[in-house]
């Protein structure tokens, strides 16, 4: 099922109306779950960092041993061709994506080679500005590279992170804040975090259990361009519920305010303000 309405697929070397199906039941990828993708936005004409979503997203593929098949530029290219199909002024949520046809004698292995590639656009709003959540934990953590493929964005990463979600909603929150497997905090269920404390920004130090957002990075630039220092460390629950300011960062969004961790409640204060008025001025200049 579709997220979004006014969907566009590219598949098989050309655009087509709607949401086509582009994967076949014995494709390897169908059945053995080797499948990645990536997501990019057009708001307001602009296009925030495409060239290193689409950049990303075949990195993605060579870590799950998916050939990519599309160059970076050809894929911005046929992204922004896609993209002229749509009325000024909607909102685009862009999904390159990548899987694997076939496998090797015992199937488990991606063949090189034989890679299905597609890209879909729909038009999905931004939040408004007003909109924010809440978090709590859970059970669930982040794996290690040991165990999964955290390295790439793929879809089959997303059943833990559809896990950690479904627990905070029956407990009555919106996400979760969700720990390593150290007990560190990593990210939330869907975005990285950042927690603000006596106007320093904090956010967990990548290590190699979450996937560092594009966005994230955006943020960190644009915040120390503007004279906030930014510190990346390991961080504990403790430090967030002691924060003045939370927020989520993440690419449909860009910023989401966090307005509680369990009990502890925040406002949505100067610095959460900032970050979204820094990055849109930053995607307006670029």
């Amino acid at each position: 099922m579709a997220s979004g309405t006014d969907i566009r697929t590219y598949y098989d070397g050309k655009w087509h109306e709607g949401d086509i199906p582009v994967m076949k039941a014995a494709d390897h990828g169908s059945w053995l779950g080797t499948t990645v993708f990536d997501g990019a936005r057009m708001v307001d004409g602009m296009t925030p960092d495409l060239e290193l979503h689409c950049a990303r997203v075949n990195r993605s593929a060579e870590a799950l041993m998916i050939t990519p098949s599309v160059t970076t530029e050809e894929m911005v290219s046929i992204v922004k061709e896609g993209l002229r199909a749509y009325t000024p002024g909607t909102a685009v949520y862009i999904r390159p994506m990548y899987w694997a046809l076939e496998g090797d004698y015992l199937a488990i292995v991606p063949k090189a080679d034989a890679t299905g590639f597609a890209i879909s656009l729909e038009a999905i709003p931004m939040a408004p500005k007003d909109a924010s959540t809440t978090l709590t934990t859970t059970r669930f953590r982040r794996p290690v590279l040991e165990d999964a493929v955290v390295n790439a964005k793929a879809g089959c990463l997303y059943p833990n992170n559809a896990r950690m979600l479904a627990e905070a909603r029956a407990k009555g929150f919106g996400n979760a804040l969700v720990a390593d497997a150290l007990g560190n905090v990593a990210e939330t269920a869907t975005a990285n975090i950042f927690a603000v404390k006596d106007g320093v920004v904090f956010t967990p130090i990548p290590n190699g259990t979450f996937l560092a957002g594009i966005t994230r990075a955006r943020h960190i630039s644009n915040l120390r361009a503007d004279g906030v220092e930014v510190v990346e460390k390991v961080m504990g629950f403790d430090e967030f519920h002691d924060a003045d300011e939370v927020f989520m960062s993440g690419n449909m969004m860009k910023v989401t305010p966090v307005t509680a961790f369990d009990d502890t409640q925040y406002q949505v204060g100067p610095v959460t303000r900032r970050v979204r008025d820094l990055y849109w001025d930053w995607a307006a200049s670029h």
